[in-house]
């Protein structure tokens, strides 16, 4: 097995035995070239020997002279090995029809909605050259730069592209079709189904089945229909609890969104693009499109900023460098164990993110305060009145424990259940 690779990209040759694979300029690179085939470029990564004009044995013998990268194992360690594929994959027809029959109807439903849109807009800028599949333009001068990527691109590309056009001042909003895609919580995604150009292009309902969720507040007791965050869902904590799902798993469902209204509310600053860290691992999270007032409460309630400047890579795992010299003779004749590209995980899989969790408060006077005046912040209230479902201004102290509940309004009781039941 060969220990480089030359990055025909780049223009760079990589030695496999380095921790920073010898490019400490690109971070991305080992997940770039640890990426599955069926989700990168084929030729990105060629055969050295092939790249300095030698004879290279896995083309001479009618194959590639293309290469993948994966994890060895020998004698106990784990390598980074790089070996030739028998075949390349190209994108057919059918993937480049459906490609741009979603490119023209993104910018067909913003002309439609009388925004600016153009395909295959260039991002001026001090970032360099780059191109979006389509660029939509809203009334407060929002750029939205839709990515269509049903085929493939690596996370490093992801990654590149996205920091690029947050640099020309554009919202990345990245599109695919498939579970499994590496752009998934890397940067502002949605995800569509899978369904043939012509029915994209006949105007087909396009439902976003991943990347839009709601913000969701409720009160965790015996009675409700969500599990406990905080005791792995054995039993109940009694405060209120703030998580963010998807539209068909809120409480009751919320109406399905399509992909015409996120080209419109995304540049219109309706609906926002938010990362999340998950509450039990802050090093990962969900990148999501959320309504903007459901981000305004989450900012309010848990402090967090509205996007990173930098994805969330996740680690690779455990991986041996031995720090030996470059092997630039081709290893056609030692690829004895065949091609074997392990696809990705699923990553859309409706997943919570751990959410927030504030305590039920209780009624109190501020220290001075006049008789009948309650100690309770604008965030406290907005969070408690969205999990009672009710305005802010009828919120109120239980009559008996002095628990906040709905207390005002019309049919709105002086007291809690509990209290009711415990006093008759």
């Amino acid at each position: 097995m060969a220990n480089g690779v030359w990055h025909r990209g780049y223009g760079i040759e990589i030695n496999l035995s380095l921790p920073d694979l010898g490019h400490p300029e690109f971070p991305g690179l080992l997940d770039e070239i640890m990426t599955s085939v069926s989700q990168r470029d084929p030729e990105m990564l060629e055969c050295l020997a092939h790249h300095d004009g030698y004879t290279c044995e896995s083309e001479a013998g009618g194959k590639s002279p293309w290469m993948f990268v994966r994890r060895g194992r020998t004698l106990g360690r784990r390598p980074l090995v790089a070996a030739h594929l028998p075949v390349t994959h190209k994108p057919t027809p059918a993937e480049s029809d459906q490609h741009k029959a979603t490119k023209e109807r993104v910018v067909a439903t913003a002309l439609r909605h009388g925004l600016d849109a153009a395909a295959e807009s260039p991002l001026g800028g001090p970032r360099g050259r780059s191109v979006a599949d389509a660029l939509v333009t809203g009334p407060d001068g929002i750029k939205i730069g839709w990515e269509i990527q049903y085929y493939h691109l690596g996370t490093s590309g992801v990654y590149q592209r996205s920091l690029k056009a947050r640099g020309n001042g554009v919202t990345p909003l990245w599109v695919t079709k498939s579970t499994r895609a590496a752009l998934i919580d890397r940067a502002p995604w949605a995800r569509v189904d899978d369904m043939p150009w012509r029915e994209i292009a006949g105007g087909r309902e396009m439902l976003i089945r991943g990347g839009f969720r709601y913000l969701q507040t409720w009160r965790c007791t015996r009675s409700s229909v969500r599990q406990c965050l905080d005791n792995g869902g054995a039993g109940n904590c009694d405060g209120v609890h703030h998580d963010w799902f998807l539209p068909a798993l809120c409480e009751p469902s919320k109406p399905a969104i399509h992909i015409e209204d996120l080209v419109l509310t995304s540049a219109t600053g309706e609906t926002l693009p938010v990362f999340v860290p998950h509450r039990h691992n802050p090093k990962s999270g969900r990148h999501m499109w959320v309504p903007v007032q459901d981000c305004t409460l989450w900012t309010d309630l848990d402090g967090h900023t509205r996007l990173p400047d930098v994805p969330v890579l996740e680690p690779e795992g455990s991986i041996t460098f031995d720090e030996r010299d470059l092997d630039r003779s081709c290893s056609a004749g030692q690829d004895n164990d065949g091609f074997r590209s392990d696809p990705r995980p699923e990553r859309d899989l409706g997943q919570p993110t751990g959410g927030l969790t504030l305590p039920l408060l209780a009624s109190r006077r501020p220290k001075g305060g006049p008789a009948g005046s309650l100690a309770v912040t604008d965030v406290e209230r907005a969070a408690l009145a969205a999990t009672l479902n009710c305005p802010v201004w009828e919120i109120g102290p239980c009559a008996g424990c002095g628990q906040f509940i709905r207390r005002y309004g019309r049919d709105a009781p002086v007291a809690c259940g509990g209290c009711r039941n415990q006093h008759g």
